[in-house]
Parts: structure tokens; sequence; C-alpha cells
């Protein structure tokens, strides 16, 4: 008997529910978008309103084709991508595609994959949605135009292979003006008074409110209060409370992940997406903050089961986000009485906190009681505060706590006085006046800035996470840990009736994985607010998610949005043919060599900024231009001279070390030691023009020492090491992971040879097929995909692809087609008339 043919995004999912729906239906997944723009410039017809041509991807052809087959044998189609406008697009191309009536093909949306949520989506199928579908291609179209006609005019005027798009270089933007406004930062300085007291053995903590400007106001504060009684003068109690926040949006779920988990943005998406597929939380790609009245009932019943009735009180949450669908849920588990669950830790962890934060949504508030002491000083109209804070009633703060980006920050947290009363004499341990700055705007976080985007009201749910890969991808911001400075600061103490000032120093300025935008980040995004305000407009690219939504909602025709939005991009772009590269490339001129009389300049190289000495005009043909990278933190528009000219001292000699000379250089991937056939790189952040011979020598023997065997197996060393994903062992050109049941310190033989055998068998059973006479293999890869490997060729296989299914001739076939890829050209100038 025929069955009923019900198409998903992923296989994942399609597994899941066919167990739902049972023998009559046949549930296929498309693996995603099945159609696209074709490449080259002839993808939309810009004089016939922006016609798009789609064609289906060449890795779907053979699941268009396997599609066709199960629609022409079953008596329904139901189209059941995801419920969002890309879902919707999925579905509108895929009736394209497999020639399904889209006026009539039913199309069915759930937002959790659950036998509740399927059946009655089963129940209440419509049609396709073409405001929503028009929406997604306005986007599509409006993006591919502003990348594509772009992308050529930063190659010809700054660097080849660069890219621009609307989202993308807005975010870009952000993180370069950040930078600056940190650069132009001037800290304010103020000296705070702590001071800490004592009564019935008992210490707790009291500041002064005012703050001193100069350590003379401090030195004279705190002279007048030596010799000085200290009681306590009023007592202010009263109650407080604090609530819970709403459930996860995607963007919340990605800044807490990040505070909480240390997760990346995309690491947050990644295990959501499994999270979802596989049942367990609701869709998560969403701007809703609403739980259904089910969803209520059902976090209640839990709240009420675990913690009593006291704890439950029920709340509804209201958008902020003036587009954000109302209709959707927040991000919520489908079953709250699943407290843990997940194929791996970091789902687990993940699903934990999307757990607590939707329980804690419907608990009662936390009751508290706050207490402010003022502090009477009797040698002194000043006086000093304390305030404490005691928790009545826990409510949802059993269960969770939203972390914010300030947490380490401001610090200290409220903490419980002892008992006090008015006229209470009161022992002084010790007071200070401690110099203090203040702190430049905070550098964003992957996650800090989805938070800005969403706030400006730019991107949406589905476009944070890939925006934010693809701006480190492109090496316009890099996300990185650096280390700070030493600072000196001033201390004013009064301890046993003296007062003394003394100078102390501290860390300052360390950051950990934050971004900063690069030189090239930096050159491109001045020259797009130049040339191309209207792309680079903050409140533009708002207003064009404004105009996405009113798509969706069928108050505007998109081709006519396109037609208002080209009209004034287009002229930009041609405007940009007169300009000389040399103005805006970022090419800057420095002075002159003192040796050459040559011109200096830095400039962006192939791969990376550097300085140069030379001039192709200066030079005779037989002269070549003299280059040095530059150095870590140094940047093309702050760098001087002289600094420049220190980059030229290298490569330098050391000196000799075991009869072996020691050069000091600079590569692509940093500073490092030559010696011999052995480079060491040199630690973070160190100068190399400071590392002399005893320094150099104490690198090379630690990386001796390093590489040194620790034992054999089979006759082969094996060494062992920390790199970016933690500790290893080598053997045999094979790099084993240490996990952390075992102790890296202090590795036993029986360890060495349990984690080689496990790793060998790992490499048997990841591959597929082995045609050794012809030194083919086909093997898996990550994220569920395979990989044919033929000497140094990789070819990676699309996920539709049978891999266990292939003969030695497909194999061969996919090899003879796999061809270089060839550059993409700018655009050739037009000759004038």
């Amino acid at each position: 008997m025929p069955k009923n043919l019900v198409i998903v995004e992923s296989p994942a999912k399609a597994k899941t529910i066919e167990g739902y729906l049972g023998k009559d239906f046949v549930v296929a997944s498309s693996y995603g978008h099945v159609r696209d723009l074709p490449k080259g410039d002839n993808a939309i017809d810009i004089e016939n309103n922006f016609t798009p041509t789609y064609e289906v991807s060449s890795d779907k052809k053979a699941v268009i084709q396997n599609l066709k087959k199960l629609a022409k044998a079953a008596p329904e189609v139901y189209l059941a991508s995801d419920d969002d406008r890309e879902g919707e697009a999925i579905a509108w191309h895929l009736a394209q595609a497999l020639k399904l009536d889209e006026k009539t093909t039913q199309r069915i949306v759930f937002r959790e994959i659950t036998k509740t949520a399927i059946t009655k989506a089963m129940e209440s199928p419509r049609t396709i949605d073409l405001d929503l579908v028009d929406a997604q291609q306005a986007r599509r179209v409006l993006d591919r135009l502003v990348g594509f006609e772009l992308s050529p005019v930063l190659w010809k005027k700054i660097k080849y292979g660069l890219s621009a798009g609307r989202v993308q270089s807005v975010a870009v933007r952000l993180v370069v003006e950040r930078e600056r406004e940190i650069d132009d930062f001037k800290p304010l300085i103020s000296f705070k008074v702590t001071a800490q007291f004592e009564i019935n053995n008992k210490t707790f903590k009291a500041e002064l409110p005012k703050r001193f400007k100069t350590v003379e106001e401090a030195q004279a504060f705190l002279n007048e209060c030596n010799g000085s009684d200290f009681s306590i003068d009023n007592l202010e109690t009263k109650p407080a409370k604090k609530t819970p926040a709403a459930p996860f949006t995607t963007s919340t779920l990605q800044q807490e992940a990040s505070r909480k988990l240390g997760y990346s943005v995309s690491q947050t998406m990644t295990l959501a997406q499994k999270l979802y597929e596989s049942g367990k939380i609701t869709y998560m790609r969403t701007d809703s903050v609403n739980l259904s009245q089910d969803a209520v009932k059902a976090a209640s019943k839990e709240i009420s089961s675990a913690y009593g009735n006291d704890y439950v009180q029920n709340r509804t949450y209201k958008n902020k986000s003036a587009g954000a669908q109302e209709a959707h849920e927040a991000i919520r588990p489908t079953n709250f009485g699943l407290h843990s669950t997940g194929a791996d830790r970091g789902a687990t962890r993940l699903y934990e906190l999307i757990w607590k934060r939707a329980i804690a949504s419907q608990m009662a508030d936390a009751q508290l009681e706050k207490t402010t002491a003022h502090i009477a000083i009797s040698n002194s109209d000043h006086q000093l505060v304390s305030q404490g804070e005691m928790i009545k009633f826990e409510g949802f703060l059993k269960v969770y706590l939203e972390s914010t980006d300030d947490d380490d920050i401001n610090g200290e947290q409220s903490t419980m006085l002892p008992p006090l009363s008015k006229g209470d004499a009161l022992q002084l341990n010790e007071l200070s006046a401690r110099e203090s700055f203040s702190r430049h705007p905070a550098r964003y976080t992957e996650a800090s800035l989805v938070k800005k985007l969403e706030e400006m009201g730019i991107g949406r749910p589905s476009t944070y996470a890939p925006t934010i890969s693809t701006i480190q991808k492109r090496e316009y911001v890099e996300k990185e840990a650096r280390d700070g400075h030493v600072r000196a600061y001033q201390v004013v103490e009064l301890i046993n009736n003296t007062v003394t000032t003394s100078t102390k120093s501290e860390n300052t300025g360390a950051e950990k994985n934050k971004l900063f935008p690069t030189d090239i980040g930096m050159i491109v995004t001045d020259f797009l607010v130049e040339h191309f305000g209207v792309v680079l407009d903050y409140s533009f690219t708002a207003n064009v998610e404004k105009d996405f939504d009113e798509i969706a909602n069928g108050k505007k025709e998109w081709s006519q949005m396109m037609d208002n939005f080209y009209k004034e991009f287009h002229p930009l772009v041609e405007s940009t043919e007169k300009l000389d590269r040399k103005d805006v490339s970022g090419d800057r001129e420095l002075g002159k060599d003192p040796e050459t009389g040559h011109t200096i300049l830095v400039r962006l190289g192939k791969f990376g900024p550097m300085a140069q000495i030379g001039t192709s005009e200066e030079l005779g043909e037989d002269e070549k231009p003299k280059f040095a990278s530059l150095l870590k933190g140094q940047k093309l528009d702050k760098i001087t001279l002289e600094e420049a000219l220190k980059l030229f001292e290298l490569p330098k000699s050391l000196g000799k070390h075991d009869d072996e000379e020691v050069i000091i250089a600079i590569g692509r991937f940093g500073p490092y030691v030559k010696f011999g056939s052995m480079y060491v790189s040199l630690d973070r952040g160190e100068d190399p023009m400071s590392v002399e011979l005893p320094r150099a020598i104490e690198l090379i023997e630690a990386k001796k020492a390093a590489d040194a065997p620790i034992d054999h197996y089979n006759e082969l060393p094996v060494q062992k090491g920390v790199g970016r994903f933690g500790p290893f062992i080598k053997w045999n050109n094979m790099f084993i992971n240490v996990n952390k049941k075992y102790d890296f310190d202090n590795l036993t033989h029986d360890d060495i040879v349990q984690l080689i055998e496990d790793k060998k068998q790992k490499e048997i059973d990841k591959v597929i097929h082995n045609w050794e006479e012809e030194g083919i293999r086909v093997e898996k890869a990550r994220w569920g995909r395979f990989n044919i490997i033929k000497g140094k060729t990789k070819i990676e296989l699309a996920k539709t692809v049978d891999a266990k299914g292939l003969s030695l001739e497909d194999v061969k076939e996919l090899i003879a087609k796999k061809a270089p890829a060839k550059k993409r050209k700018a655009p050739a100038k037009k000759k004038k008339k």
C-alpha cells in the first residue's frame, strides 16, 4: 500500500518523526536547502523586477531524484521544514523542484518534535505562505547584490579575496568603532575609601560614598579619621525582591551559554540543534519569550512537585523586540519532568541551562531584606556606609540566577551584616584609600556582540551565529585572549593610628575571548563607511529588517523594496571606479630609511600587515624592496618609523650554542628562534627585539625536553605535549588526545599502550573502504561526513552521499572530477566610448 510522504530538513528529525507517524507514512530528508542562486552575474535579472534564477545544488541532485520518486508514489505529500522564513522558503523550493502544486501541497509546522506536536500539526495542515517566502527571497537577493557588487570593488581597491556583506560589515564596524573608543579612552583617576570594622568578634566592610580626586584629599581625610571614634548613626532595613528572567530566546541563550558555560555562539547553536532534533527542546531559532499555556501548566506541576506550591508564580513575558514573532514560543524543554539529558556532556550542560531558565521563569520572586548602616566619624562630617542583604525566601533562586557581562567587573556581592544597633561603637581595624581608574568600554565578546546587534534591530535569530562565524573566518575580527600590563597605583592606609602612603602595582587590561579588529577589518570598514555609507549605516540595516517583516506580513512588495535600495546603492559602486588605490588601500608612508634614503611604508601583504623599504619608483629593475612582518599588536595606523626600522634588524644572529648558530626571526606565524632544523616559537606577547642568547638557549632546551621521548612502543618513541586542544601524546606521526581520566603528568607505560591501541582501533573503525592497490580509501570525518583520501588529495563528500554504497569506479569518477578551484577574476573596467 502506498505511503504518504513527509519531507523534513534533517535526517535526525526524519527518524524521530517517522516513529511518531506510524506505518502509513515515510519521512524523508531534504538535507537543508535544495536550490540556490547560481554563481556568476546571471543569477538576478535586475531589469526584470530583480527576478532570481535558482538551480538545484550539485550535491542535492541525487536527493531531489529520490524525493521525486517517493512523491510520485505517495497519495499525499507533506512539507515539514522548519517553522520560520528559511523553512518556508525550503518548502517552496521543494515544491518547485518536485513540481508540486504550491496551492494545494500540504504544509505542516511544529515547534517541538514530540508525538503531541506532530499529531497536532498533521491535523491542521496549510498551504505554503508565499509572503514568508518573499521575505526570505528578498533577504537572499539583497545580500547577493551587496556581496556580488561590493566584493570586486574591495579586490581592486584594497586586496584580492576580500568580501563585504550587509550584516557582516555592520558587525565588523561595531568591533572597529569599539576598539577606537578604547584607543582614545583617557581613564579618570579617583581614590576610593574602604574600611574594615569589628564588633563582637565579627568583621564587616564599609565604604565612603564620595570619591576623592587627588591623593592629597585622600590623605587629609584619613588624617581626619586618625584618632576618631566610629559608631552606628542610623540603620535602615527594608524589604526587596528579585524577579526571574524570561525564558531563552536565541540571542539570550547564546549570551548566557557564553557567560555560564564558556560556549561560542556557533557551539551553542550546534548543541541546541541536536537537542531540538532529538525532541528534547523546542525550536532554537526564536525571538519570542512566550510560553504556551500547556508549557506553563507543565512547568507549574514540576515546580509544585519538586519545591512546593509556595514556589509557583505563573508569568507572561512581553517581547522587547518590535519584530518578534509572538505566535512562536521561547526555547524550553519539551518535557519539564526531564531535568537532564543530552548525547554528550556539552549538550547535557546546555539542556540543564535551558531547563533551569524555563522553570525559574514560572517560580516565585526571591524575597530579600536589605540593611544599610550609616557610620558616624567623630572628627569628620563624612559618614561611611555598609550594606548587607539577607534572603528571606529563595523563590526562583533555588534553581537559577541570570549572569551579566559585568559580573567579573562589579565583583563583590552583597553580604550579611552582623547584628547591629543604633549607637553601637565600632572598632576600626583598617581604613584605606586606593587609587582607582575608570574602565574603558568593554570589548565585545561573541555573545555581547549578538546582544548589541539584537538591540539595534540588526539581523534575526537565524543570522546571528553565521554572522559571528563569517567575520572571524574572513579575518576581519579575531577572538583571542591577551595578557595585561603592569600598572602602578597609590594606597593611603590608616593602620594602628598611623597614616602611610605607598605605591603598589597590579596587572590590568587582560582580556579573555574578546573580539579584536584586524588591520584588514579596519581598512575595509573605513573604506565602506566613506564610500558606501548607506550599507554600513546602522539605522538603514535595521530598517531593512523592518522591511523584511512587512514583506512577511504581506504589507510590502519585495521587488519594490529591492528597486528602492538598488537605485541608491548601484551608483555608489560605479563612483568608486575613479578612486586611486593608493588613497584607500591603507598604505601608510612613515618616512625615509636612514641608510638608503628609500621610503619606508607599511601596508597589507599577502600574509598580513608588513613594513616595506623602497618602492618600485625608487628602485631599479634589479633591486627589490625589503619586507618585514609587523609584530602581534602592532597596527598599520599606529606604528612609528622607529618601530618599523627595528623590524628590519631581524633575522639576526644571537651567537652560537653547541657550535650551531642561533637566529631570532619573525615568520608568518610570529617570532621564533631557529637552531639548526629546530624552530621554537616565542611565548605569547614576548618581544623578539629583547631576546638575547641566554633566553634563546632556555627556549631551545625547553623544546628539546618537550620533544624528548617519555617512552617507547613497538620500538618507536612516544612524546608528549600540550597543544591547542589540550594534552596529547605523539607516536608514529599520530597525535593522540589524553583525556582527563589519565594523569597526564604521570603517564604509565600501560596508559600509553592503551591510548595508542584505542587510537589505532578508531583509525581502523573510521575507514569505510580501503583499496590499497589503488592507494585510495574512504573514511569517516567530522559532523557525520565522509572523505575520499588519495595521497595528498582529500575530497569531502556531501552528507547526502551514501559512502558505504560507493564502488571503486564511483570513487575514481569523483576524484577525476576534482579540479583545482579557479580564482574568480574581478570584473574588467568598461572602456569609455
